[in-house]
């Protein structure tokens, strides 16, 4: 536990009643400074805005650096350091049937162990042996997020996998995760929300979590299905009934996950088709052929067609453009987005046919968005992320391990939401008063380096060095809109130390 000073204490209590401190959309005369609407927009569209970003965005322009992160170019690579670091991963060297197929010969070592120390060795292994993989695909994820160009993209990622969420301790799961976010949800993230779905329908990842591979004929398993409808599209109360959830249920029947990890088509006996992707399988065996309606529309059975009319029906629904516009602004504006802002952009997801970066172009464009500015509470991932950014701006960290726990600590932990709604990303959820004091010990560690966040690989920096936040671009814009109590609090640091702490710890900063 860190121990702190009697100032530091006093400031941090005020700090953890800071609802009461910040103010909520009051106008003052530096809000209308270009450079402070500006900081509010590199800081909604990145992971944390830094000096680096600032330079970038100089450069471009506001219009032309906001385009190129909507519509990111494939050609961008991360820096040198940290690719290295994710093309090191074992899961970066091996496809997912692959690490499968691999984790399958320590399972059948279980199943064949001659006695209970054998058989609870061979489980200690296994499990030891999926949980190093679950961390990989998070060392992947946190690399990508700090150091990607294509910020938005990054973003978004975490928004979509959020949306479209699955639970890694589930089952098999953690190793199917990596490829989940890295294969079904990042490359999609800003395209067709059609194509996203669809992707997510597909990926063993989502069958398992949501029960799809016990759905079949005869034996309807309802979970995917409803949660399809109520989460992932039209959203709860839209207008869908009980009989809808059945026959999407129906559609969904023959989707599972098969072992050998081969794309084929095959017909293994008469009357059968076995249809397989990679760990995706439709079985005709399994499926219901008889007709459905859906959402007053009859969908004709004939086996996994039906799945890509239902998706199409779904994505073409008005409650989903509403829905998922309203999770967006929610996402980048606040709480309780202005409904003329979620209507705006449900009309640009519908007469775009569910364009992505058209629906987050006319978000950013907006007046709402543009009023709303410090209303967006960071949740404990934009924290730590926006944190690390800023303080080691332009150093690559070579160990993740520290931010994978403090994830965890502020109990939003990568992968680690057991239900399927994702994690919430409303104020109220992280702006308790224990949120705050982790947060404040995460600042004092982050600000001190007193983590091993660049050992044991990296020798670019030193266990001593100091990250040097107040003498970049970034704070020389955002230092316009802190408050006269927190200037008067950060002149008083006793030491650089304590200033990176005292701002990380600030009320600005957490917005």
């Amino acid at each position: 536990m860190v121990q702190f000073s009697n100032a530091r204490t006093a400031f941090f209590g005020s700090l953890v009643a800071y609802p009461l401190l910040i103010s909520t959309g009051q106008s003052t005369e530096t809000d209308s400074l270009p450079a402070e609407s500006d900081l509010a927009l590199m800081d909604a569209v990145t992971w944390g805005a830094t000096s680096s970003t600032v330079s970038s965005f100089q450069t471009l322009g506001r219009e032309k650096w906001l385009q190129g992160q909507l519509h990111p170019d494939p050609a961008h690579q991360l820096p040198q350091a940290a690719q290295e670091q994710i093309d090191a991963l074992d899961i970066s060297n091996k496809s997912v049937s692959e690490v499968v197929r691999t984790l399958d010969v320590q399972r059948r070592a279980i199943r064949l162990a001659k006695n209970q120390n054998e058989k609870a060795e061979a489980k200690k292994i296994f499990r030891a042996a999926m949980d190093n993989i679950a961390r990989q695909a998070a060392t992947a994820s946190i690399i990508n997020s700090l150091y990607s160009q294509d910020q938005l993209l990054q973003r978004m990622t975490w928004f979509w996998f959020n949306h479209f969420n699955v639970f890694q301790n589930k089952a098999d799961i953690r190793l199917l995760i990596g490829d989940y976010e890295s294969v079904a949800v990042r490359p999609r993230a800003m395209g067709r929300f059609r194509d996203l779905l669809m992707a997510t329908v597909r990926h063993p990842a989502m069958i398992r979590y949501l029960d799809n591979a016990e759905n079949a004929v005869g034996h309807l398993n309802e979970n995917y299905a409803r949660e399809i409808i109520e989460l992932h599209t039209m959203g709860i109360g839209s207008g869908y009934s009980q009989k809808d959830v059945e026959e999407l249920a129906r559609i969904l029947t023959g989707i599972g996950i098969q072992r050998n990890g081969v794309s084929q088509e095959q017909t293994p006996e008469p009357q059968r088709q076995i249809i397989t992707d990679g760990l995706f399988e439709f079985d005709s065996k399994r499926h219901d052929f008889g007709n459905k309606i859906f959402l007053g529309q009859r969908i004709h059975g004939r086996g996994l067609a039906e799945v890509e009319q239902a998706i199409d029906i779904l994505c073409k629904q008005p409650a989903t453009a509403s829905h998922i516009a309203r999770r967006i602004a929610i996402y980048f504006v606040s709480d309780d987005p202005p409904q003329t802002l979620v209507d705006r952009l449900s009309r640009t997801f519908q007469k775009t046919d569910g364009d992505i970066a058209a629906v987050l172009d006319t978000l950013f464009h907006s007046h709402e968005f543009d009023h709303a500015r410090g209303n967006r509470f960071k949740d404990p991932v934009k924290y730590v992320l926006s944190a690390v950014r800023l303080a080691y701006d332009g150093m690559i960290v070579s160990n993740t391990a520290p931010i994978q726990k403090w994830l965890d600590r502020l109990g939003e932990g990568l992968y680690k939401r057991q239900t399927p709604d994702g994690y919430p990303m409303v104020s109220s959820s992280w702006n308790g008063p224990g949120q705050m004091m982790t947060r404040f010990e995460i600042a004092h560690n982050i600000s001190s380096n007193s983590v091993r966040l660049f050992e044991p690989k990296s020798r670019d920096v030193s266990r001593s060095a100091l990250p040097s936040i107040k003498s970049g671009a970034y704070f020389d814009t955002l230092k316009l809109k802190l408050k006269p109590s927190t200037l008067a609090t950060l002149n008083g640091a006793a030491s650089p130390q304590d200033w990176n702490m005292l701002f990380l710890s600030s009320p600005e900063f957490m917005y």
